[in-house]
């Protein structure tokens, strides 16, 4: 639920809780920005230094653009007067702006009686957190990180822009280094948090898969005095994950997954190009319901959300119910049907990010999809990046799902996929290049109708690039389930 024009900050809050001192009188504040760009009027802008640029540089930007104040260094403050509201806060630290906004998210936490959850894992962790804002936002306001605000300055931002009235609020909290969630997680101080799984991602930065499992589970150190730590029962690092949870505050321990033992427990999942049936257990009582996006990784992680949903004592019943009307997020699964000459086609945009386990589950989603007529099932893939020594290995071994899902054709961008090209046989090699711009031609040039394409990789590949032309060229119907495709057996 939008903030809209209810007052987020008052004066006297915002100089309470960061030791600043506000200059000038003050817009109403509805919200809370570190970007200039997509600031809205009543916007508390943050000038935060960042690696490239100072914010400080664009304060008279932000009060241009009707921001509610502009929170800035007591040693800049100066610079400022006579063109709007300014926040002078007091240095000392590394950054004085972000320090404030610690403080902020801090205070607004400490003023909130919502129900929190906190979500990590190495994958899936945004779209749970878009399923647990869908399925709670259906039974009150429900507050929520933006697009992936999981880092040092996201979660201080989300939380200072939590509304005093909100019902429940949902924090995505990322890492790419030890100890790096243990202080974000503080901040949240969630009543339940979830691990979605734990897989080889960032494992340039780790020495082995169980040190990133202990870094996933330092999100149980922020739970709340008898809040509930949710684990994957099927992850390998279970029982490291485990230990973690019994280490902190936790009041008890919840576990989702196939494994016969799970609290939360799948006994069938049937998944369709569009959507997916889940026949489940959760918490000794059954539950059947439809996921409005396909891929069983999504129908998996589901029973996560059904586990929050539980632990913070919302109605599991409507939230199974909600799950039907979740939509994939752009570039995490998004459909799209395409008209190719005189027939039709398919497209599924993949092209958020990557990383071996999220390549896998995609690859395993498109061996669901039926192709039609002398229609093929085509990956198009770009890097994997943050896999350090490895990563030429683990590109290559890709070619072993590539196989096993049945994938015709395969499409590659960059010099570390180059090796799963490599590794297939001619018959099912489409083009390489070394990068997304120099691949379209080839990807737009080699689709025909009956085609279902796949576009996944790292985002600094950029392949959403590829998406989008595809999209330009080929877009026919706005909703995929106008395309005529079925399940695979």
């Amino acid at each position: 639920m939008d903030i809209g024009d209810t007052p987020l900050w008052t004066r006297e809050a915002l100089q309470a809780a960061t030791g600043g001192s506000l200059q000038g009188e003050p817009r109403a504040v509805t919200g809370a920005s570190i970007d200039t760009r997509t600031l809205q009027p009543g916007d508390l802008f943050f000038a935060i230094r960042g690696e490239a640029r100072d914010g400080h540089d664009f304060v008279q930007s932000a009060l241009e653009k009707g921001a509610g104040a502009a929170v800035v260094a007591q040693s800049r403050a100066g610079e400022f007067a006579g063109i709007g509201p300014v926040l002078a806060v007091p240095e000392g630290g590394e950054d004085a702006v972000l320090d404030a906004m610690r403080a902020l998210g801090i205070a607004s936490r400490a003023r909130s009686h919502a129900g929190i959850v906190a979500v990590t894992g190495s994958v899936g962790k945004t779209g749970t957190k878009e399923a647990l804002r869908h399925v709670l936002s259906a039974q009150g306001e429900t507050h929520a990180s933006v697009a992936s605000y999981n880092n040092h300055w996201g979660v201080p931002l989300t939380l200072t822009r939590m509304p005093e009235t909100a019902r429940y609020g949902v924090f995505e909290i990322g890492m790419n280094h030890a100890a790096e969630i243990v202080p974000l997680a503080a901040q949240v101080r969630p009543q339940a948090a979830l691990v979605v799984t734990v897989e080889p991602v960032h494992i340039e930065h780790f020495r082995s898969l169980s040190a990133i499992a202990d870094a996933k589970g330092e999100i149980f150190s922020g739970l709340e005095p008898g809040g509930v730590a949710i684990i994957n029962r099927d992850n390998p690092n279970f029982s490291r994950l485990l230990a973690h949870a019994q280490a902190s505050r936790a009041g008890r321990v919840v576990t989702f997954g196939e494994h016969e033992e799970a609290d939360v427990r799948a006994n069938r999942i049937v998944t369709r190009p569009d959507l997916s049936v889940v026949d489940a257990t959760v918490m000794g009582v059954p539950v059947t319901y439809q996921l409005g996006t396909a891929g069983r990784h999504v129908a998996m992680n589901s029973l996560g959300v059904l586990a929050v949903v539980h632990s913070l004592g919302a109605d599991l019943a409507r939230a199974a119910i909600s799950l039907a009307g979740l939509k994939p997020p752009v570039g995490r699964g998004e459909r799209t049907a395409l008209t190719i000459e005189d027939g039709e086609a398919f497209l599924v945009d993949e092209s958020y990010n990557a990383n071996p386990a999220s390549i896998r589950a995609a690859l395993a989603t498109l061996a669901g999809i039926e192709v039609t007529g002398r229609g093929r099932r085509i990956a198009v893939l770009g890097d994997m990046l943050e896999l350090g020594a490895s990563s030429e290995q683990r590109h290559r071994e890709l070619a072993d799902a590539v196989r096993a899902s049945g994938i015709d054709l395969v499409f590659t961008a960059g010099t570390m996929m180059r090796h799963l090209f490599e590794a297939l046989p001619m018959a099912h090699r489409g083009a390489a290049a070394a990068t997304s711009a120099e691949l379209v031609d080839a990807v737009l040039g080699g689709l025909r109708p009956g085609d279902a394409v796949m576009v996944k990789g790292s985002n600094s590949i950029r392949m959403g690039r590829i998406v989008e032309a595809v999209k330009a060229r080929y877009a026919g119907a706005t909703d995929p389930r106008d395309a005529q495709f079925k399940a695979a057996p």
